[in-house]
């Protein structure tokens, strides 16, 4: 799904939510009256309000609010979320007013934000911010199947799973302290999340430097999802060249490593829950991204893997390493470097305006 695609739809369910919420007030407040103008003016201040904490509108002002100290950043966002409902309420009443849909309302009485419809505004908005909130910390897909208990029973599936290291990031530390390291892998981090998503990926986990991300075999494979998504991510780090210079000093750079094959999926945990990967394939992936260093290569696949892709996206071009001894399996394994070209020239000429620990960090 492209990314305006993905607006788009995002937009449209924001609307149903607030249609259905705008009935749901009508149907509590006003026993069945006005249902049309309860629909729009559910529509316009859900957009709003829920725009608004979705980063589909104003998402500067977001980041920066993100940035306060939390009592800041709670009071902050609850007048901004008051603000927003009025507005919402003026551009709806106005919109109805307009085309005379008032029944003989004034501009004043449609416009006019009741005590009762900001409250429930507000209510509705938190209990799709918590909602969201927990989908944004789980993970869309984990949280989805938690929910409906797909993996209450161990399931077994075929999956793909595509590790990515970020380099010299100890180096960083040493030079930096583990504080300011803290704060360049969490950027870092922040910086993958849109392209997986847009790949309809998954974040599985974060393990010190490195992170996991996954989806069922057939989903990653096809129009080579899994390499795009890379691509992506390497062109947006890319893209934020000056920027990622300004904060850290350094542009980040990776290496990764490709597979994928039969596991067994299960929930586990009591406390907390978690859907965990058990097999092979996992632990080859890991040891793969371990190979990437010994062999000086950034991205390795393993061969079952890239015999499965119907095709390279054309900025990758693979080298065919052979066979591999891999630590702790038994049998050798069929190995190929990706070449990725995203035309950054200036990306690889940036360690010639970088401090020297930063050239150093770089791989």
């Amino acid at each position: 799904m492209s990314r305006r695609s993905q607006i788009l739809t995002a937009w449209l369910a924001i609307a149903i939510i607030g249609a259905l919420a705008g009935l749901a007030y009508n149907w509590l407040m006003r026993g069945g009256d006005r249902l049309l103008m309860s629909v729009i003016y559910g529509v316009v201040i859900c957009w709003c309000t829920i725009g608004f904490e979705r980063g589909l509108i104003l998402p500067g002002l977001r980041r920066k609010l993100r940035q306060l100290p939390s009592l800041v950043y709670i009071i902050a966002s609850e007048i901004l979320l008051i603000a927003l409902v009025y507005i919402g309420c003026v551009m709806a009443g106005t919109l109805l007013w307009a085309l005379d849909l008032t029944q003989g309302m004034s501009w004043r009485e449609a416009t006019t934000l009741p005590t009762s419809v900001l409250v429930y505004s507000l209510v509705i908005v938190a209990l799709f911010v918590f909602v969201t909130r927990m989908r944004d910390l789980l993970g869309a897909e984990v949280f989805r199947n938690l929910l409906i208990g797909r993996y209450h029973r161990p399931a077994r599936e075929e999956r793909l799973f595509l590790f990515i290291d970020v380099a010299g990031s100890t180096t960083y530390a040493e030079s930096h302290g583990d504080l300011r390291a803290q704060e360049y892998l969490a950027a870092i981090f922040a910086a993958f999340a849109e392209p997986v998503r847009r790949h309809r990926g998954a974040i599985d986990d974060y393990i010190g430097d490195l992170a996991i991300i996954t989806w069922p075999l057939q989903r990653g494979v096809r129009d080579a999802t899994c390499l795009n998504c890379l691509i992506d991510i390497r062109r947006q780090i890319a893209a934020d060249r000056a920027l990622w210079l300004k904060q850290f000093g350094i542009i980040p750079q990776f290496r990764a490593a490709l597979h994928g094959g039969p596991i067994v999926t299960a929930e586990i945990g009591i406390d907390r829950h978690k859907i965990a990967y058990f097999g092979d394939v996992v632990n080859t992936t890991a040891r793969l991204e371990a190979l990437s260093r010994s062999l000086n290569e950034t991205v390795l696949i393993s061969g079952d893997l890239l015999d499965r892709l119907p095709a390279l996206p054309p900025a990758v071009k693979a080298r065919q390493l052979g066979e591999r001894a891999i630590r702790g399996r038994d049998q050798v394994l069929v190995v190929a470097a990706l070449d990725i070209d995203i035309g950054d020239a200036a990306t690889a000429q940036s360690t010639t305006d970088m401090s020297p620990v930063a050239a150093i960090s770089l791989c």
